[in-house]
């Protein structure tokens, strides 16, 4: 998957002049205040220091991708292009950067996270969008997000997984968080699954392509999901 993103990505520099072009990319990882601003609930990994927002910047308009390891990057695309993508911090600057270079030519408009207490009304908007969808299915969530979380559990049932030892093994708004040992099981038992987009960083997404529906949220994967045709929710996603 991280191979055909590179080839289109690829054709799309191309396309837009951008290939051979000495284009100068900053990658940094936004502080929290600077990603998801004031809200209300303190509870995000954003919050808490387990995950930060890589940002590139292309001519001043913005991509962004969740990552655990994050840092600094400097270079053009033609660089980006031809880096081999080993580790998260390495695949962060590179969906960030594509992020950023779909959101200048006009590709995608979902590019920068929400803020405040938009994540809670993204969460509100995407129960909505699953009852008119798929009625009241079982769903498995891929990857603990407390507000979706909080809101669908009043909803639906669900079964969550995750990855941060420090949620595993607790019970989140009445509902368990699992390991990731638990995900097929949870996949075999749901009629929708709901992927965060954090999945292509840490190069799991391949795990989760089952043949039930699928919803891929976040900012992360908004490149991404337009490449591959991918079911995205993202209802509160800015251009910058």
């Amino acid at each position: 998957m991280l191979e055909t993103l590179r080839e289109k990505f690829a054709d799309i520099a191309k396309e837009n002049g951008l290939e051979s072009e000495k284009i100068r990319v900053f990658a940094r990882p936004l502080t929290p205040e600077e990603a998801i601003g004031r809200p209300e609930e303190l509870d995000y990994p954003l919050l808490k220091g387990k995950e930060r927002l890589m940002q590139a910047k292309l001519r001043g308009t913005p991509g962004q991708a969740f990552t655990d390891m994050f840092g600094e990057y400097e270079g053009t695309i033609s660089d980006i292009l031809r880096r081999e993508l080993r580790t998260n911090f390495h695949r962060a600057v590179f969906i960030s950067t594509l992020n950023a270079t779909m959101n200048h030519v006009g590709l995608i408009d979902k590019a920068v996270h929400c803020k405040d207490e938009e994540p809670k009304r993204c969460s509100l908007e995407l129960v909505r969008y699953i009852g008119e969808k798929f009625d009241q299915p079982k769903i498995a969530v891929v990857g603990f997000q407390p507000r979706m979380v909080d809101t669908l559990s009043e909803v639906f049932r669900l079964r969550v997984t995750d990855l941060d030892p420090d949620n595993i093994g607790k019970v989140k708004f009445g509902v368990p968080i699992e390991g990731p040992e638990k995900a097929r099981d949870n996949l075999l038992w749901c009629d929708v699954v709901l992927i965060t987009g954090t999945t292509l960083v840490n190069d799991t997404i391949g795990e989760f392509l089952i043949q039930k529906p699928k919803i891929f949220y976040g900012i992360t994967i908004s490149g991404a999901a337009k490449i591959l045709g991918l079911n995205h929710f993202c209802a509160c996603g800015k251009q910058r």
